[in-house]
């Protein structure tokens, strides 16, 4: 998608707290939980919200909440459904998604969330908020759970087809994001690949390798501290993880699907006899601690990076909780104008030098 001008979108630095627009029917248990979490996010973090979807049923939610009057409520009659892809921004163009997004582009809201069907949402988005200008793909950033500040992954599944230009820029994508909702400074970049040595990877991770190896300089310059395995993913050697949608999403369900195993393992050793019972009891707290951190609605879900606007993508099976963080998480993006954050990283290297490359890679390819 090519890019639009600034005077199209809403994306400027706004003046008062980001409005976020809760797609209510979006996710497995829409609308109950998307507008219970809608309603933890006003009363509970202070955030204003505006629910996007079918008032009749939304009324009825709040109503049951006593809440009303606290949020207000705009009306879409359609929604994407959870099996939908690519083309639901043209089969849906009054789906509570769409409508949200053109909430943004009016500047009547800042960011979207919703726990539809994420190949909808990457679609419908992209589609109406458009690509800022420079972006040659936007992508999907996800935060991994290795500590105090996690890792984040790029890109988690929006492209999965990549080129390595696009992997450099998904690398300022993700270093906007550290720098934007976990304060890093200066984020340290990892390109994920099958060996840490110099070469390893298939042609487009050598080639990314020496993008990015051409980046330590200048402004907006990448920390970018080489190749990693899949064993790295959670050990926080880097903040910023690189990669293509495919084997990003491969790797994330991994990590997912490890991080349930594992708790179900603790969990049936803990409970196995009467004085291991006993020691859990004991050990509450850091149980808590830990289960919580392993929860993948305790970071909010997945942000869309390089739109005109904030999207932030939660969890299809997310309760209010999931909805009530990926509230918070896109009120800090958009709250830390992260558009304005890739805007400056993507135009000062030099301008459009990567469109320059992604043409003439494009002219070789088809000779």
């Amino acid at each position: 998608m090519s890019g639009t001008s600034d005077a199209e979108t809403s994306e400027v630095p706004p003046t008062s707290p980001p409005i976020i627009a809760v797609d209510a029917m979006g996710g497995d248990h829409a609308p109950g939980e998307a507008v219970r979490g809608a309603v933890i996010a006003a009363r509970e973090h202070g955030l204003r919200v505006v629910l996007v979807g079918r008032r009749t049923e939304i009324h009825a939610q709040l109503s049951e909440l006593g809440a009303l009057r606290d949020i207000p409520v705009v009306h879409a009659e359609d929604n994407l459904a959870m099996h939908e892809g690519a083309l639901a921004s043209w089969r849906r163009p009054r789906s509570s998604a769409a409508v949200s997004c053109r909430l943004i582009r009016r500047g009547d809201a800042d960011a979207l969330v919703s726990a539809g069907s994420t190949g909808g949402l990457v679609a419908t988005s992209t589609v109406r908020l458009r690509t800022q200008p420079g972006v040659l793909r936007p992508a999907l950033a996800v935060t991994l759970p290795t500590g105090e500040t996690p890792t984040i992954m790029v890109d988690a599944g929006a492209n999965a087809d990549a080129k390595p230009e696009m992997l450099v820029q998904f690398a300022h994508l993700g270093c906007a994001y550290a720098q934007t909702a976990f304060g890093v400074r200066r984020p340290r970049v990892g390109l994920l690949t099958i060996g840490s040595e110099p070469g390893k990877g298939n042609r487009l991770v050598r080639r990314a390798t020496e993008l990015l190896a051409a980046t330590a300089e200048g402004a907006h310059s990448i920390d970018f501290r080489g190749n990693i395995e899949g064993h790295d993913l959670l050990a926080g050697k880097v903040d910023v993880v690189v990669t293509d949608g495919h084997t990003g999403n491969v790797a994330l369900k991994s990590v997912e699907g490890t991080a349930a195993f594992a708790m179900e393992a603790v969990r049936q050793a803990l409970t196995s006899t009467p004085l291991a019972k006993a020691g859990a009891f004991l050990q509450r707290g850091a149980l808590k601690e830990l289960r919580e951190r392993l929860d993948s609605e305790t970071y909010g879900g997945a942000a869309l990076l390089g739109l005109n606007g904030t999207v932030v993508i939660a969890h299809g099976d997310s309760r209010a909780k999931g909805i009530a963080r990926a509230c918070r998480l896109a009120h800090e993006l958009a709250g830390g104008r992260i558009g304005d954050q890739i805007r400056r990283r993507v135009h000062t290297r030099p301008p459009n030098w990567l469109h320059r490359l992604a043409q003439s890679e494009e002219r070789r390819s088809s000779e």
